[in-house]
């Protein structure tokens, strides 16, 4: 297998993408292809939804930056959670701007109808092999990193 080419990056600050992921092993696939198609991110794996918000919170509270985007698995480990994690954010004023993005083993029509009633940006398929994870996520840069303009400075909470 040939590794995949990353174009140029237009972006040279190291940001922050928060994952929330609560399988080891789709961590590592997931880490692994964000070293190879997005150098600049920095990932920041959580495995909870509690956790999450907690580190929402720490960035707030310290001033630090927000995480550009979001990548959560739909079941944490229920469903009920992870669209209960995407209500919770989307309900926060300085939290709801972050791009949420529900990278999900899950096929199901109705999970795909219903995380997009909670306003979530995408919902991507998790993908089988090692080679279709650096398609997916080198396809994910393109539109996220390359043509969508994305805050990359949120203000701190008493701006």
């Amino acid at each position: 297998m040939r590794p995949l080419r990353v174009p140029n990056r237009r972006r040279t600050n190291s940001v922050s993408v928060l994952l929330v992921e609560p399988n080891a092993d789709h961590w590592l696939l997931i880490r692994s292809a964000l070293h190879q198609c997005f150098p600049e991110v920095k990932p920041v794996w959580i495995t909870n939804p509690a956790q999450a918000i907690t580190y929402l919170e720490t960035c707030l509270r310290e001033e630090s930056n927000l995480p550009i985007l979001i990548l959560s698995e739909l079941y944490l480990p229920r469903r009920q959670d992870g669209l209960s994690l995407v209500t919770s954010i989307k309900s926060h004023l300085i939290f709801q701007v972050i791009p949420i993005i529900v990278l999900s083993h899950s096929q199901d029509p109705l999970d795909i109808v219903d995380a997009y009633q909670y306003n979530i940006a995408s919902y991507i398929i998790k993908p089988s092999t090692s080679h279709q994870w650096l398609v997916t996520f080198y396809q994910f840069r393109r539109y996220w990193w390359e043509w969508v303009a994305l805050r990359f400075h949120l203000p701190p909470a008493h701006e």
